[in-house]
């Protein structure tokens, strides 16, 4: 399979199956699609009077010499590999702590209903997620690297028992020769220079929740009484992005309809001094009123065009920032069985909620139909994990002709169970926009190596076809996936 598309001035060649991304002239853009259809004569005689018999001729050389090194029209080799990890064993790595169902913002958009999921608001005690940790230890199969979030509601709403578990956790990690990655998403209210001291020396990973712009973020994250939160917030960010030497957290925020110029969030943040920044577009039912439609879709894609090529302009002042959805590694890339099931929910990632209840990721929290066991009985609905373990990009009908269904691994299970009531089916506007964030990753990072090829002075946006790389792959291959690489997701 192979993707075709212009971005920035530049013809991009994506091979589905090896992950290769090429950047060719527009002689080459034009026979690629023709390659499998047409003999070399016929190729030859419908581009003449444009190219020289002799210029194709060359061209359909280069093009048969990459695909016999398996960079382009590659065979997929991947499906056989479901049969494989399928039958495998269930190790757990991850869990997801839900260590307050409480809240001390009212954000509109909350999927959680103020951090209460459809139940009672609480705090989880010491011995829940102390069983939680001895839970994913003994699930964790040969696996040493372990993973746990400390989730919401808000969670610096329990502060003590985070860093009981914390504590207990570093315990643990040298009588079973563990080591956990542990990580917290808060909304900044009740940070201080005692809890930024311990996130710095303990978490690897920090989400600090913001919308972006005051009048964006003040809007949709109020205070219960309904006064916004970016002030209170913001100066909080920035002094934790800075302690951190603005590495291993992120500032990520939620775009709406009521700002599908979402961009101009991204740089407000950028501006701000934040450089690793991530917007997440809404998912809500088309009755409430910020929730988006299909029929914003193409306002959504050129919004995230722009914020691609300010990206390639302030990359290449020296004004470098990460933005989450467009990071692609170039070399290697995730293992084959998570390009092909994602994120592990409901297998190797689990919920857990403050009264011990484990559900397949935080989405499906309060609804019973998704309630795996707990953490005094264990997984008592295999069924369940059996059901998300069956689940990949080849069980999906929507995901096996898309291009980018090794980048998105088939899109979130919740998404699809509550759009379609089933989690082997997909969103359709997620899908959209992953398709469009994927395209943009690309561009992105072919700018970038282009760039670092032809030195500072190299504008990529503004090459014309002549002074790119004459039918040329980039020498970094963008998500290759390797039959090899099937180590530890």
């Amino acid at each position: 399979m192979v993707h075709q598309y212009k971005s920035n001035g530049m013809n991009i060649v994506l091979d589905v199956n090896s992950g290769s991304v090429h950047v060719v002239d527009d002689l080459a853009y034009e026979v690629i699609p023709l390659y499998k259809e047409k003999t070399a004569e016929e190729i030859a005689e419908q581009l003449a009077g444009r190219y020289s018999r002799e210029d194709v001729m060359d061209t359909l050389s280069d093009i048969a010499d990459l695909e016999k090194e398996g960079k382009l029209f590659a065979e997929d080799i991947y499906r056989d590999y479901i049969f494989d990890f399928k039958s495998r064993k269930t190790v757990v790595k991850a869990l997801c702590l839900h260590i307050a169902h409480d809240c001390n913002l009212a954000c509109r958009y909350c999927f959680a209903e103020e951090g209460e999921y459809h139940g009672r608001r609480a705090l989880m005690s010491f011995d829940v997620g102390r069983r939680a940790l001895d839970f994913l230890i003994a699930n964790s199969g040969s696996r040493r690297n372990l993973e746990v979030d400390f989730f919401g509601g808000e969670p610096l709403m329990n502060w003590q028992v985070v860093k009981e578990l914390v504590e207990y956790g570093r315990e643990q990690e040298k009588l079973h020769d563990k080591k956990f990655r542990f990580t917290l998403t808060t909304n900044g209210i009740l940070l201080n220079d005692e809890i930024q001291e311990f996130v710095n020396r303990e978490m690897s990973n920090v989400v600090l929740s913001l919308d972006g712009r005051k009048e964006v973020n003040d809007q949709m994250r109020p205070f219960r009484g309904g006064q916004g939160s970016y002030d209170a917030i913001v100066p909080k960010y920035q002094r934790l992005a800075d302690s951190r030497n603005q590495m291993n957290y992120y500032v990520r925020g939620t775009f709406t309809r009521r700002n599908l110029d979402f961009g101009r969030d991204v740089m407000h943040m950028a501006d701000l001094g934040f450089r690793q920044i991530s917007i997440e577009p809404v998912v809500a039912d088309e009755s409430e009123d910020y929730a988006l439609r299909m029929e914003d879709v193409p306002a959504i894609k050129e919004e995230y065009d722009r914020l691609a090529q300010e990206m390639v302009r302030r990359n290449r002042e020296g004004n470098r920032f990460n933005f989450f959805h467009f990071m692609i590694d170039p070399t290697g890339g995730p293992c084959v069985a998570k390009r092909l099931s994602g994120c592990g929910s409901g297998t190797e990632y689990l919920a857990v909620t403050p009264w011990g209840d484990f559900y397949p990721c935080h989405q499906f929290v309060g609804n019973e139909e998704f309630l795996m066991g707990n953490v005094y009985e264990g997984i008592t609905r295999e069924d369940i994990r059996d059901q998300f373990k069956a689940c990949n990009v080849y069980t999906k009908e929507k995901c096996r002709d898309c291009f980018a269904k090794f980048y998105c691994s088939g899109g979130c299970a919740a998404n699809s169970y509550h759009f379609h009531g089933s989690i082997n089916d997909a969103y359709d506007v997620g899908c959209e926009l992953e398709r469009k964030r994927v395209e943009c990753a690309i561009m992105v990072k072919a700018a970038e190596l282009m760039a670092e090829e032809d030195g500072p002075e190299a504008q990529p946006e503004k090459r014309t076809p002549e002074a790119q790389p004459e039918k040329k792959p980039l020498e970094a291959q963008a998500g290759k996936m390797a039959p090899e690489a099937r180590a530890e997701g």
